[in-house]
């Protein structure tokens, strides 16, 4: 059971802002958690177009998202409930430098925000609801993982399904082959992004 355990995906976060100067703001508080041992260093993705985030959605998984409200072309909420949509278990968080309420309680309802936060944020407020939001995550795929060997040892999933489901959690896709009809693997065109 300690192997599933410990061979957890490394945990990926994405935050979207069209701002890049909040990006960075958000990654060095990210990394300043990580270093201060709130959390192991994470693999975290930026976007300032919410499109490129949802497309990066629907091929990694992440642990959570913290996305800006207003945005040109899609808003915070509209972007949360669709990457909800593809991604569940995902946490999500929404900053907002206005008090839209209107929007704000869409986000609460579509998208099922996590936590709302206002810009500028509070560091210590925004450490403590990345860790709290991590600390879920975890639970949740522990959970899961017993889950699995709860049912492994029932005979209701093989070894085999149990590894596959391990590498998928560690690098979403690789399990899924698309053959043509000749019996050949079909290659993805070289940099073609999902839509």
């Amino acid at each position: 059971m300690s192997t599933l355990l410990n061979t957890a995906a490394p945990v990926h976060v994405m935050l979207v802002d069209d701002e890049p100067a909040i990006l960075h703001a958000l990654v060095r508080t990210l990394r300043r958690g990580a270093a201060d041992g709130l959390w192991q260093p994470l693999r975290i993705e930026t976007f300032t177009e919410p499109a490129a985030a949802l497309a990066r959605a629907r091929e990694q998984h992440f642990a959570l998202v913290i996305s800006d409200f207003r945005m040109p072309g899609m808003n915070g909420a509209q972007l949360l409930t669709a990457i909800r949509e593809c991604q569940p278990d995902c946490g999500r968080v929404i900053l907002s430098a206005h008090a839209d309420f209107e929007g704000l309680t869409h986000a609460v309802n579509a998208a099922r925000i996590s936590q709302f936060m206002s810009k500028p944020w509070n560091e210590p407020e925004l450490l403590a609801v990345v860790h709290e939001q991590l600390a879920e995550h975890r639970r949740q795929v522990e959970t899961e993982l017993l889950a699995e060997q709860q049912r492994l040892a029932r005979g209701e999933l093989s070894p085999q399904e149990i590894e596959r489901r391990r590498l998928e959690r560690m690098e979403p896709g690789i399990t899924r082959v698309e053959w043509s009809d000749d019996g050949a693997y079909v290659l993805d065109p070289v940099g073609a992004a999902a839509v």
